[in-house]
């Protein structure tokens, strides 16, 4: 515990540092980064590995989850939240030593502020987002500094697609709209229009989607907990940023 207390403490000094820098400095725009310059973490679990890429659009959230696996936060972590065809969440610290049925999913470190880039990035599936407090509590949008949620629904239908859009029409005052691009890419791929343009997407799975499939088949509680416990092993940075 205090090893971990002591590593909390200075990643939440680094990515203050870090978010203090850039936020104070509004008129810097991110640099867009080409795909192969992309850090990625890979992520142990008890039902298999998969690995994330992070998005140089994102420098903020990117940042804190490099600093983050770096020492050694995610390690022993739970899947705390799995919602078949929706969702896969997890980074709550409280989780760590969760008694079984315990409700989770208020843990967090810090948040950051909102790095929301949409049309560009949008929550098709294999995408990551940043969980968050609703917009009642948190209006700023600003994203837990350490819980993710993976986007798991399979291809959409018509239907889907128009409640989501009217969804994130009630969410952004009518002022986002999917492309054509986006509808195609969900009737095709899947994912998550309703959450588009309010939430951070700030990274993708780009292997193991297979074993993200598999996690969200588990049996879970009233709580979307799996019964049995899904566990983050180890994360670790197997490739950094350029």
């Amino acid at each position: 515990m205090k090893k971990h207390s002591l590593l909390n403490g200075i990643a939440i000094a680094a990515i203050t540092c870090t978010c203090s820098f850039l936020s104070c400095k509004p008129e810097q725009k991110a640099t867009v980064q080409p795909e192969e310059q992309r850090a990625e973490i890979l992520f142990e679990t008890t039902m298999g590995n998969f690995k994330m890429a992070l998005f140089n659009e994102t420098p903020l959230h990117r940042d804190a989850y490099l600093v983050l696996t770096k020492v050694g936060y995610y390690d022993s972590l739970l899947f705390h939240r799995v919602i078949d065809n929706f969702v896969l969440q997890a980074g709550d610290p409280n989780s760590r030593h969760a008694k079984p049925g315990e409700l989770l999913g208020d843990g967090e470190p810090f948040r950051i502020p909102a790095e929301i880039h949409f049309p560009k990035l949008y929550h098709k599936r294999g995408m990551v987002n940043a969980a968050r407090e609703g917009d009642e509590t948190n209006p700023n949008r600003l994203s837990c500094g350490s819980q993710f949620a993976i986007m798991t629904c399979g291809p959409l239908t018509d239907q889907q697609i128009e409640r989501g859009q009217q969804r994130m029409w009630q969410g952004t005052d009518s002022t986002a709209t999917l492309t054509e691009e986006m509808i195609k890419t969900y009737k095709e791929v899947g994912g998550s229009p309703h959450l588009d343009a309010q939430y951070t997407v700030f990274a993708e799975i780009v292997e193991g989607m297979d074993v993200v499939d598999k996690i969200q088949k588990v049996a879970t509680d009233q709580y979307d907990r799996p019964v049995e416990d899904v566990r983050i092993i180890k994360a670790t940075v197997v490739k950094d940023y350029k």
